[in-house]
């Protein structure tokens, strides 16, 4: 089935400090397809990192690279360890940046976890984490976004098909495709326990969804999507063009993916549990303006309006 026509078209948001031209139009009457206008990679050729010069090659092309051991077996069991002391601290899941299974009411996720946890700070903080970020994005970086997923087996939910960026652009005002996510596993990340699935290739095409931003959206789409989802027409087309990769992995192991990749994943039915650590590192030079597309801001704990660098 054909993609959605391509457009060119570009709206402006006007605050009263900045005035930004949308380069990513959505949540608008009809789904769109635009060709990205950024780059991928940021850093020029050689620039010095973690991350060798193939694997940033593969980055640009896939838009996603797999680092098959980012921590040893001991340093994934302290961050094994401190996910459990969180999900069992009453403390944790009455906070607002706990996010339950509509049914099971365990514990989905947790937001801004490098601000729950020093432990969590730490491997944020930690050269192989922030510097594959600075290096992709060529500049200082902050947080974004961290969480830590998790899906206990019997019926976990899946998250559906999107792009971060479009929910990104259209509901906390990242103006640019500068953004790089990495999710470290925690447990094994088998084939068959909701694993992360990304079209390989989409990250050089933004689709702008159709449908307005409902009031407060992010209380309803941190435990199921709904605004910002592709069509089932784009995204046969999209997997038809650019095929599917299901990433496994044991703990320690590490995707790192382009903001602009389509991707998701599904329920976990088995009785193995599936946890990651989710961090989205942003570049300073692409702060946050105003929502492109929604009617106010996400809290800081889902998109940070703290730039800081991390150091």
């Amino acid at each position: 089935m054909p993609t959605p026509t391509p457009t060119t078209a570009t709206t402006t948001t006007t605050t009263t400090t900045t005035t930004t031209t949308d380069r990513y139009p959505s949540r608008g009457p009809v789904e769109v397809s635009v060709p990205r206008r950024d780059p991928v990679v940021w850093s020029a050729p050689g620039a010095p990192g973690p991350i060798a010069a193939d694997g940033l090659e593969a980055f640009d092309r896939d838009g996603f690279l797999a680092v098959e051991q980012l921590l040893g077996d001991d340093e994934a069991a302290v961050y094994q360890r401190e996910l459990e002391r969180l999900l069992a601290d009453p403390a944790v899941r009455a906070d607002e940046r706990s996010v339950v299974e509509p049914k099971s009411r365990e514990i989905r996720s947790v937001f801004e976890v490098h601000r729950i946890s020093e432990v969590f700070a730490d491997l944020v903080r930690d050269e192989r984490v922030v510097g594959r970020a600075r290096q992709i994005l060529g500049s200082d970086v902050y947080v974004h976004q961290s969480r830590i997923n998790v899906k206990p087996g019997f019926g976990a939910g899946g998250f559906y098909w999107h792009s971060d960026f479009e929910t990104w652009h259209a509901e906390d005002g990242l103006p640019n495709m500068r953004t790089v996510s990495v999710s470290i596993a925690l447990t094994e990340n088998h084939d068959t326990n909701g694993g992360l699935m990304i079209m390989p290739g989409s990250h050089r095409t933004f689709l702008g969804c159709a449908g307005a931003t409902p009031e407060d959206n992010y209380k309803k789409s941190l435990q199921m999507q709904d605004a910002g989802t592709p069509s089932d027409q784009a995204l046969t087309a999209m997997a038809g063009e650019y095929g599917i990769k299901l990433f496994t992995g044991r703990p320690g192991s590490a995707t790192w993916f382009d903001c602009n990749c389509m991707h998701g994943s599904s329920e976990n039915i088995t009785p193995f549990a599936r946890s990651n650590v989710f961090i989205v590192f942003n570049s300073v030079e692409n702060t946050a303006v105003e929502p492109f597309a929604a009617p106010v801001r996400r809290p800081e704990f889902v998109g940070a309006r703290d730039f800081t660098p991390v150091r």
